[in-house]
């Protein structure tokens, strides 16, 4: 895995020899590494690995995007800051299926350093407001529901947020249990 800042010493070095092609008077080859160039400039801000990684995620295929992630040696340098969260994000999402403890702190650090897309942000939110619902924090689950119906601006998760909602409603419901009720004191009168 190569340090971020190694794609813009490698694109630097390949505009500089576009220009050297521009004043020799080859204006194709010059406009071609001009091009080239713009790869590894994508490249910096878009990580080769995360891209993969996605890639097998929309197939389901989690063990294919963790093998992708995991040739990430160094996220913090490897990565700009948005990488990162993205690096935690897919982290967060391969970990809740085992984990609920583990994908928390994964989630919570990539919405602390940022997703750019909404839907991501709100994906994240989601999966965070289920996790704080199943560890009965209940007022963080239901503003963490409300920011991501906030952010699900497209509808993409709106069957999901409806479904955490009625989950919520459920739950809130009485708790009595129907014969054996009330406290020990009245359960030895009745018995």
């Amino acid at each position: 895995m190569y340090n971020k800042i190694i794609k813009l010493i490698i694109a630097a070095g390949i505009i500089a020899y576009a220009v050297y092609q521009f004043t020799e008077g080859y204006i194709g080859n010059g406009i071609m590494f001009i091009l080239l160039s713009l790869i590894f400039v994508f490249l910096y801000f878009k990580n080769e690995f995360i891209l993969l990684a996605f890639l097998r995620l929309r197939k389901q295929d989690f063990d294919g995007a963790k093998k992708w992630l995991s040739k990430i040696k160094n996220p913090e340098s490897a990565l700009v800051r948005k990488q990162q969260g993205y690096y935690n994000y897919l982290h967060g999402l391969m970990v809740s299926q085992s984990n609920m403890n583990e994908a928390e702190k994964y989630f919570k650090k990539a919405i602390s350093l940022g997703l750019s897309m909404d839907h991501d942000l709100a994906m994240a939110k989601l999966n965070l407001s289920g996790i704080a619902f199943s560890k009965r924090r209940k007022q963080e689950a239901q503003k963490l529901l409300s920011e991501a119906q906030k952010l699900d601006k497209q509808g993409m998760l709106t069957d999901q947020i409806k479904m955490m909602k009625q989950n919520m409603k459920r739950a809130a419901g009485p708790n009595q249990h129907y014969g054996a009720g009330g406290s020990l004191r009245a359960q030895k009168r009745r018995g």
